[in-house]
């Protein structure tokens, strides 16, 4: 009740070493100087084929990625950071306990990622198609 009287939309979940493993139904990644960070499969996450995309554009588009155990305070000082997921697609993580995340807007890799996602999911990347099946 005290969540959505504060306006919070999502839970943040840890793992049982207290690292930050996903949101409650996506997978979490955090940018820092260029670089994207996402919790390792130990960290009792899903491993999501959204997360796997993710991870592969990521890579195509020249961005190192890593996976890692995460603080909750490295979310605090990140540039950007999103959630991927099924029904969440790529969706950017603007604030976090009242803290604005980077300069509180969608960060330019977030966008970029989530602009290459919508052009895959649309059969509109001909090296991804092999990801599709049509359905009628």
């Amino acid at each position: 009740m005290e969540a959505a009287q504060n306006g919070y939309d999502e839970a943040l979940l840890m793992d049982i070493n207290g690292y930050l493993a996903e949101g409650a139904g996506e997978n979490i990644f955090l940018v820092k100087k260029g670089t994207i960070y996402t919790p390792p499969i130990s960290s009792s996450i899903l491993e999501g084929i959204t997360r796997a995309s993710i991870i592969k554009m990521a890579s195509d588009l020249g961005y190192r990625v890593a996976e890692r155990p995460l603080l909750k305070s490295e979310l605090y000082a990140c540039d950007e950071a999103f959630f991927t997921g099924t029904a969440a697609e790529i969706t950017p993580i603007l604030k976090v306990d009242n803290r604005v995340i980077g300069d509180g807007k969608i960060g330019k890799v977030t966008n970029e990622l989530k602009e290459l996602f919508s052009k895959v999911v649309a059969g509109e990347k001909p090296e991804y198609r092999h990801w599709l099946t049509q359905v009628y």
